[in-house]
């Protein structure tokens, strides 16, 4: 080999040297590149990842305060709805003024008390449980729990005896009937009545007007205007003559 043959491989042979060095270089300026922005990618990823994360987060607490707030809100309604009325100071002085006006209306009558006379008439008809009556309207026999008092249409009917109100009823029979329970069992009935000015509980003094007389029923319409007047102890009927203070 001659000279000029050796100088052309060894030429040959170094530029295969910087080729090899300029890929090499092309290479390793690549992946440095490629990798710086792998870098930055997964930097971006890593920054937004976090950022959503806190965002869930925050999202959460605010949610699971909202729901605290609700749960106690409940709670104070629930506790408000739960106290009755007489725990607040005015409800327990309502339920204190309630008692006083029951032990005022409280009543009790006696064996030994008297009746005050309901209506200004004479006895029609008198009480009679042990043997049958004649009334004329009917035209027939009956018992009588009653005592029938003559009367004037619009007279005044009082209460015997004081009481309160148990009932007020239109009857076939006895037209408006008021109930007056005056404690102890004893109640008495007046029947035959109009412009009623009373209600259901009222407490009504001895004396206290309970309506006035009305037209009769057709019950008693031949007997005339009256004033049906019956008294029961423990639901049965007595006879109220026994209980009037006849020397007035």
């Amino acid at each position: 080999m001659n000279k000029k043959q050796r100088l052309s491989q060894k030429g040959k042979k170094q530029a295969a040297y910087a080729l090899a060095i300029c890929f090499s270089a092309v290479i390793a300026i690549t992946g440095a590149y490629t990798w710086n922005s792998y870098k930055e990618k997964t930097s971006k990823e890593l920054e937004l990842a976090k950022q959503e994360e806190q965002a869930e987060t925050e999202k959460e607490m605010a949610e699971a305060a909202n729901s605290t707030d609700g749960v106690e809100a409940k709670q104070e309604d629930t506790s408000d709805e739960a106290l009755p009325e007489n725990e607040t100071a005015e409800g327990t002085e309502e339920t204190e003024n309630t008692d006083s006006v029951t032990e005022t209306a409280q009543v009790y009558f006696t064996e030994s008390d008297q009746l005050l006379w309901p209506v200004n008439g004479n006895v029609m008809m008198s009480y009679s449980m042990d043997k049958t009556v004649y009334f004329q309207t009917l035209d027939q026999y009956k018992y009588n729990p009653a005592v029938i008092i003559a009367g004037a249409v619009n007279d005044n009917v009082i209460a015997a005896a004081p009481g309160i109100v148990k009932s007020i009823d239109v009857l076939p029979q006895t037209g408006t009937t008021i109930t007056v329970d005056m404690g102890n069992g004893y109640e008495c009935i007046y029947g035959q009545l109009k412009e009623v000015p009373v209600y259901v509980g009222d407490y009504v003094e001895a004396g206290t007007v309970l309506g006035y007389l009305s037209e009769p029923t057709k019950y008693y319409s031949v007997e005339g205007c009256n004033l049906y007047f019956e008294m029961r102890k423990d639901g049965q009927p007595v006879d109220p003559m026994d209980y009037m203070d006849l020397e007035d």
